[in-house]
């Protein structure tokens, strides 16, 4: 199926590891003019490469910014003034049981995963609005619906990104922009293998008996009981962000596995 992307132009954060670089995958694979966003320029350079010999696409390219410094946010915006698409990916995660979360660790969850797609969003959607054409996509997570308790701060800052992706989605009325969400569930990624394999080795057994706690204890309601490949919501996200998608605006969409125990 051709989804209509070649030439797009659309920017990724996040994405020089796990579910942002296979979502920048997907869409270079498209024909895509790709911009990859990392806070190191070593690794985005070796990404930017990486995905032009994987894709098969040389119209890939990279920026540096780190989501933490408004400052390097605002010369993003001026290397990268307009574009088709806008995947908001980039965040951060980490398990702090709640009475140690401090206010500190409240406010960058929520500079980094909920201020950078408002930033980015607040400069793009009046530009797409004008050329009546384009596409916000919202990496949330099923943390959103369904709050962990060894994050709750996390799954706070995702479920604010999806009132901030619906509040957008109704000012695109009768537009051909539409801005959506999309809810991974437990994905393996760099940073979930390192937990998984840290995890195995503090209780002295195997990843995989881990992951079989993990789904029995922690995520009981999931269907597929086991983690998503990062391709599986890239394939989503890709879907999103094109032509053929444009029914689809103000949506929470699930690749969660079926965790969240909700018909929605």
């Amino acid at each position: 199926m051709d989804l209509q992307l070649k030439n797009k132009v659309a920017l990724v954060t996040g994405s020089t590891a796990g579910i942002g670089y296979a979502i920048a995958k997907g869409l270079a694979s498209e024909g895509a003019k790709v911009i990859v966003n990392g806070r190191k320029k070593e690794d985005l350079e070796k990404s930017v490469q990486q995905l032009k010999e994987e894709s098969g696409n040389d119209g890939i390219t990279g920026v540096v910014a780190d989501f933490s410094k408004k400052e390097e946010i605002d010369q993003l915006l001026k290397e990268v003034p307009e574009v088709d698409i806008l995947v908001n990916n980039v965040g951060i995660f980490n398990q702090v049981d709640f009475a140690d979360i401090s206010d500190e660790e409240w406010f960058e969850m929520f500079e980094i995963n909920v201020m950078s797609g408002v930033r980015l969003s607040r400069h793009y959607f009046p530009k797409m609005m004008e050329k009546n054409e384009g596409r916000i996509i919202f990496i949330s997570s099923e943390s959103a619906l369904n709050i962990p308790i060894e994050m709750v701060h996390y799954g706070f800052s995702k479920t604010a990104q999806l009132a901030v992706s619906r509040g957008l989605a109704r000012l695109s009325k009768g537009s051909n922009v539409t801005v959506n969400s999309v809810l991974p569930g437990p994905t393996y990624s760099r940073a979930n293998v390192q937990d998984l394999e840290n995890a195995a080795k503090e209780s002295n057994t195997t990843v995989e008996a881990v992951i079989q706690e993990f789904f029995e204890k922690r995520r009981p309601t999931s269907l597929i009981q086991r983690f998503a490949e990062a391709e599986e919501v890239a394939n989503m996200v890709t879907y999103i962000a094109s032509p053929l998608a444009s029914a689809t605006n103000g949506a929470a969409l699930r690749v969660d596995g079926g965790v969240a125990n909700y018909i929605i």
